[in-house]
Parts: structure tokens; sequence; C-alpha cells
């Protein structure tokens, strides 16, 4: 079947939003060995006598909805349940409730089919950050977040722990070279990479002028806790990358997808609010069908903004390991911002969305970082089901960037990072280590869902600086 669009049909008369997504849910799951041509057809002749229509199964939904409905409303009004789906919350105690009353909610949404809440839990915008949400059919923009793809990314270097000490002044300017952290600007040389290419870019036409935006800002960090970083790491015997236990030099880097995520969030988030009503107080959690074009949209673009995000770490990695003539013996990443089509222990097909949180199957591997001045885990998962098979993505916030900044000075934050042994070039007093949760009890408390493999201390950190 060739991809039926809606402008395919409003060119053949079918002008409902409602009723072109039902059609094209449809068309997608059930005439998939039509041609476009043979399809649009049958929608012609079901459009002119939908009464002919209404005794074969597959036609049905469609010609009813073309003899009532089609003067129906652009948007559909859904009630939350009235008690919320299996939810397991990992470290409770340490989670705030106002977080704990977010997943709630999220629970009661009517295409929720489970919910886990993660040890690093604290409020957000829609999701709780550190919260998993399984859902049927269905995308919440806001409970995969404005970063889409935001992820970690580890290069364990073919070098032992002390090339940090003998090489700290070359480093330090690799670090300022060869990384860009904020806003605006970008690198001093435009990076190359195959994400670009991507014909997403010219298929979207609001993603058209922000093309330019995402060549400038390619293998650049974003704001707040986004880092790049060399330190040490300590692997366990018998881990399974199959390297010798013994300390190694590492690269640590955490970013997402810069503005071309957020724009793509921002789109799709208003295009759910718009169509999906929900009471007041849970409408950020509005949804995509994934049968409608914008889930189908939002779902080709998310993932975009997840492939680009890889190529923003992917760059950086690069950039930094030839400047200081470094091979990587292994890398690890993974996304803790985004929405993955997946299958519960019982059989059924879910959308798991990860609002910080790394997915921890059986075996995946992936990264827990602390603070810059607190050890990252390198874990693979467990697959607990409970846990939806996921795990937390870093310490969590003990305090708000507000707090962190009226809390610290400047001179205090110097003075912990010397006793922990790390130099911090940028950085804030919102990003101190102390604004964050213990990483230690954090770990502890999700045990069932993750193995330790190896632990990274961070050496030398790069962040930005307003």
């Amino acid at each position: 079947m060739g991809n039926l669009r809606t402008k395919d049909l409003s060119k053949i008369g079918y002008h409902n939003d409602q009723l072109r997504s039902l059609v094209i849910g449809i068309a997608a799951k059930n005439f998939k060995h039509h041609s476009k041509e043979q399809l649009l057809d049958l929608l012609v002749s079901i459009k002119n006598d939908p009464g002919a229509f209404l005794d074969d199964e597959l036609t049905s939904k469609i010609a009813e909805k073309v003899i009532g409905k089609t003067d129906a409303p652009l948007f559909k009004t859904f009630e939350l349940r009235d008690q919320p789906v299996c939810c397991k919350t990992y470290g409770g105690k340490g989670i705030e409730q106002s977080a704990k009353k977010q997943m709630e909610l999220a629970n009661l949404l009517p295409v929720s089919v489970q919910g886990a809440l993660m040890p690093d839990a604290h409020m957000g915008f829609g999701l709780p950050i550190g919260g998993v949400l399984a859902t049927d059919n269905a995308v919440i923009p806001y409970a995969v977040g404005m970063d889409i793809g935001c992820r970690m990314a580890l290069s364990i270097i073919d070098e032992s722990d002390g090339f940090l000490k003998r090489f700290e002044y070359q480093i330090k300017q690799a670090l300022k070279n060869h990384t860009h952290f904020g806003m605006e600007g970008g690198l001093d040389v435009r990076q190359e990479h195959e994400v670009l290419d991507s014909t997403v870019f010219n298929e979207m036409p609001f993603l058209k002028p922000l093309r330019s935006k995402a060549v400038r800002q390619l293998g650049t960090s974003g704001n707040g806790n986004h880092f790049v970083e060399f330190g040490e790491i300590e692997l366990l015997a018998d881990n399974t990358l199959g390297l010798p236990a013994k300390k190694y030099s590492a690269l640590l880097t955490h970013s997402g997808s810069r503005g071309l995520g957020s724009a793509i969030a921002r789109h799709y988030a208003q295009i759910a609010m718009n169509t999906c009503k929900l009471p007041r107080h849970a409408q950020q959690l509005a949804w995509l069908d994934m049968n409608s074009e914008a889930g189908q949209e939002y779902w080709l673009t998310m993932t975009l903004a997840g492939d680009y995000a890889k190529a923003c770490h992917e760059r950086i990695h690069a950039n930094l390991l030839k400047a200081l003539s470094l091979k990587a013996l292994h890398v690890v990443e993974n996304h803790h911002n985004f929405a993955w089509k997946d299958q519960l222990a019982d059989g059924r097909n879910v959308i798991i969305h990860r609002k910080g949180a790394t997915p921890a199957h059986k075996g995946e591997l992936g990264i827990i970082p602390g603070s810059m001045t607190a050890p990252a885990y390198l874990v693979s998962g467990k697959g607990t089901t409970d846990a939806l098979y996921s795990a937390s993505h870093g310490a969590g916030r003990a305090m708000s960037r507000q707090k962190a900044k009226d809390s610290m000075t400047v001179s205090a934050m110097k003075k912990l990072l010397t006793n922990a042994g790390v130099t911090l070039i940028g950085g804030t007093v919102e990003e101190n280590p102390l604004a964050y949760k213990d990483i230690e009890t954090v770990i502890a408390a999700q045990s069932d869902l993750v193995d330790i493999q190896g632990k990274f201390y961070p050496r030398i950190v790069r962040m930005n600086k307003k």
C-alpha cells in the first residue's frame, strides 16, 4: 500500500480530521495489499454510496462515519479512569509527593496500561522525571519530554586512569576547543553526519527552516545538567563487556537533540492538546493516536530527533578522541527521553514512554550518572517487567535550580570540587553536587532492576556557564 496522507483524502472529499485519522488507521492495518490508487477508488465509492458498505466489517466504520458523523468536532473528549493502572514505585521514600501525584494522574489516562516510577523521580512537566508509562496505541509528547532523545554516551578509552593526570592540560584544551555549550552558536568547524541528509526534513514543512540550525548545532551540548567529562572507570570482574577488570580512562557525555527536538516536542504537544481533550489538570498528558497521521508524523520526527541526538554525541566523541589521539575500546549509549514500541510479559503490544529513565531490558547496557563529583554507574538491565524494563537515568534532583542557586556559593562549590579531585570548566551553582540525591541510595533502590558492571569517577568536567 502506498503511503496514504491527509492531503490525498482531502482531494477526494474527506475533509473531517477525525474521519481522515480513522481512514488512515484502518487502511494501515487492513488494506496493506491494496495499491494507493485502488484504496483511493474504494474510498471514493464509500463516500458516494456509504450505505452499500455498511455490511462489510472492514469498510463499515468508515461508512458509518461518512453517513452520520462527518460534522463531528475536530477534537475528542476523554474522561479519566476511576482507578489508576498498576504502577510500581522504586525508592519511594526519597521521592517527593508531587512527583508521585503526577505519576498517579498519568496512570488514570484511559490509554494507560501500566506505569513505573524510578528512584530518581522528581516533578516534571506532564509526566514526572523518572516516570515510565506504557500506553495502548497512543504516544504522549509530554511523556517523552521537551528534549527528545536526551541521552548518555560513554567511550571506554584504551588508556589507564593515569593518562588523565599526565595529559590534564591537553584534555582541558581539547574540551575548550572541541565542545560548545548553550543555546546559540556552534563549533568553529562545520560538522558532517548522515542524519543531516534525512528526507524527513523535507517531508515535514515545519522542519525545513530548522535544518540550518540543526547543521549549526551538530556536535554541541545544551544548558543545565548537560556535560562532557573525562574520568576514570573501574570495570568489575566478569563484566558483560568482556574487558579485563581494571581502571581505564573514559569519556562521558550527556545531552539531547538541541533546538530540533524542542521544536518537534512543542509542535506535536500542541496538536495533541488541541485534538485530545482531557480534564484541565490532566491536559498536559494529551496523546496522539498511533493510527492518526499526526501520531505517525510525531513518531517519524521523534525518531529523527533521537538520531540527531545520537549524532551529536558521535561527533563530540570523535572530535575529542581525535584531538587527543585516543581510541575507544567500547562505547555504551542510551536514550532516556523517548518512546519505544515494546511488548509486555503477557504479550500485549504497548508504547513505553521513558521520561528520564534508562532502558534496562535483560542484558541491555546503560549509564546512570550521579553529579559532577559523584560517580556514574555502568549497568546492565535485568529486564524487570514491573519496572517496564527500566532503571533511573541519574541521581535525580534534590533541589530546584533556584533553591540550588540560593543555597550554594561559588567558593563553597569550588571547595567541594577540590575535595573530590574534580576540575570544572564552566558550570554553575545550580548544578552543584548537593542539588542532587545521593547516587548510592538511588542505585541501592534499584538492585532488582540492574546489575553493576563498572563505576565511573568524573575528573575533568565541562558544562555550560551562564
